[in-house]
């Protein structure tokens, strides 16, 4: 990376050293580089002329697929940051963020809710056969100007917005290409929200390196057969992708894997599940299996943290936590107690990041950003850390740095500290059990641990025995007293287990 490079620069270079390559296939809809490149210059005109300048925050309210792609692109060769507002989001979550982040304009399409640009300009996404008539937009971008603005959830109930500089996101993809061969062989699906920061992954893991980029549709992204298909005829190389959905999408469908020209599996967003990735494998050629890598990772990190390629030895482990590996070479993690000191070396701490693709800071929240990146000095001179919430032990053995879960998934429970996690990795290890998730609930005023069960399909799933086969692992006051069947477990827009709306929930199936 040099000093000058953006993310406008890395794209333009690519762009024109190969126009005709194939940039973006949405449906039967495709975009070579020169047509991408033309209809973000579009973009940018349509938004100059709205009066949008550079340094400005600019909002993205479209529906999934190609258009997203190329406005994200024309929001940063106006010199400006994105801000995504996902149609499927509350009206009111969206009014927060636009009036939060001060967004200058709004590009808009048929399905953005109306109430979204009440009060600010809204400009209407051009469609690709516009970019002839308006010109060359230009490029403003600098490469410490905001790329974007996501907004994470926040403890107090109020989102946070995470900025994010072009400096901060060739920081990660540099050091990514250390570890991953990327380039135009490279066949990515743009599986995830624009906003959830997997998206940025997506978007230039594959943009930037002459790669193609296959959008996924909303109905494909929950059929395990649709997205199977799309991956067999896209010959997609490259998947990445959130571990429960993984275990949704294609370990539970059945379909021969032979199909697949899948060459890596990148997960992040959640603890990887060993179980679920070695019944994946079993399913192909002992001699061409795809690699499965694990990704662990922040938004206020800018994504991807660590890398570790999952071995055998990580499927058969029986320790505790999940292995995430050693950080990508822009970042380094140290783990600290509750005081901020660091722990001995297989202690578990929490991980505290520092390095170019960490944030400055949360966006207008002063106090909470002292909080959250605090200034530290081990005696080299003071370093800006960003306190993740994640527990860590670090690991020679085991390749680095083991996971043990956030901070505040881990509940206290009869006098004991229980990790969630390691319940529900019991669970899906289970015969008959296809996925589940476990919370601290109450029962007559009294706090019970209990479970979420999705069996297998067509499964009958004895609960007496479920409870007899978690005894074989786990201590009795870590097997919950509840057990429920239900379909299927409810999922946040990044395709998380949402454990507040199973809280909620009336209904499931008590099973004793």
């Amino acid at each position: 990376m040099t000093g000058t490079d953006t993310l406008v620069s890395r794209f333009v270079a690519v762009a024109r050293a190969d126009p005709d390559r194939p940039a973006v296939s949405d449906g039967g809809f495709s975009v070579r580089y020169a047509e991408l490149d033309g209809w973000s210059d579009t973009v940018c005109a349509e938004l100059v002329r709205a009066g949008a300048r550079p340094g400005d925050l600019v909002g993205i309210s479209l529906r999934r697929g190609a258009p997203v792609v190329a406005a994200v692109l024309g929001v940063l060769k106006a010199g400006c940051g994105y801000v995504p507002l996902d149609p499927d989001y509350p009206v009111a979550r969206l009014r927060f963020m636009i009036e939060d982040a001060g967004v200058a304009a709004v590009l808009v399409d048929d399905g953005t809710p109306a109430a979204v640009a009440d009060g600010t300009t809204a400009v209407r996404m051009p469609g690709p056969e516009q970019r002839a008539t308006a010109g060359r937009g230009g490029d403003a971008s600098v490469p410490d100007g905001l790329a974007y603005v996501i907004y994470t959830s926040g403890s107090t109930g109020v989102p946070k917005g995470v900025p994010i500089r072009h400096r901060h996101v060739l920081a990660l993809l540099d050091s990514a290409r250390r570890h991953l061969p990327l380039g135009p062989d490279e066949t990515w699906t743009l599986f995830h929200s624009y906003s959830f920061d997997f998206s940025v992954w997506e978007i230039w893991g594959a943009l930037l390196f002459g790669g193609r980029l296959v959008c996924v549709s909303d109905l494909v992204r929950i059929s395990g057969d649709a997205f199977h298909d799309l991956l067999v005829r896209e010959r997609v190389t490259m998947v990445n992708i959130v571990p429960s959905v993984f275990r949704h999408l294609l370990v539970d469908n059945g379909r021969p894997a032979a199909e697949l020209s899948v060459r890596r599996v990148v997960f992040g967003g959640e603890a990887v599940d060993p179980t679920s990735v070695s019944r994946w494998l079993a399913r192909f050629a002992p001699a061409r299996p795809p690699e499965m890598i694990n990704m662990y990772g922040i938004t206020e990190s800018t994504v991807h943290v660590t890398y570790r390629r999952i071995t055998g030895a990580d499927l058969r482990r029986s320790g505790p936590g999940t292995v995430i590996g050693r950080p990508l070479a822009h970042l380094s993690v140290t783990l600290r107690d509750e005081h901020g000191r660091r722990v001995p070396p297989g202690e578990r701490g929490e991980m505290y990041i520092a390095g170019t693709g960490v944030t400055d800071g949360y966006l207008r929240r002063e106090e909470l950003s002292a909080e959250r990146f605090p200034l530290l000095d081990d005696g080299a001179g003071p370093v800006r850390y960003f306190r993740s919430g994640d527990l860590a032990s670090w690991s020679d053995s085991d390749g680095g740095l083991v996971f043990h879960g956030r901070i505040d998934d881990q509940v206290q429970f009869l006098g004991f500290r229980v990790e969630l996690g390691e319940i529900e990795s019991a669970l899906r290890a289970a015969p008959l059990v296809r996925d589940a998730a476990v919370v601290l609930d109450e029962e007559a005023g009294e706090p019970v641990l209990s479970a979420f069960v999705v069996p297998a399909p067509d499964a009958t799933l004895a609960v007496r025995e479920l409870r007899r086969t978690l005894l074989a692992t786990l201590p009795r006051h870590m097997v919950p007293k509840r057990i429920r069947r239900i379909d299927a477990l409810p999922r946040t827009s990044s395709g998380k287990t949402d454990r507040r709306a199973l809280l909620a929930r009336p209904d499931g199936h008590p099973s004793g």
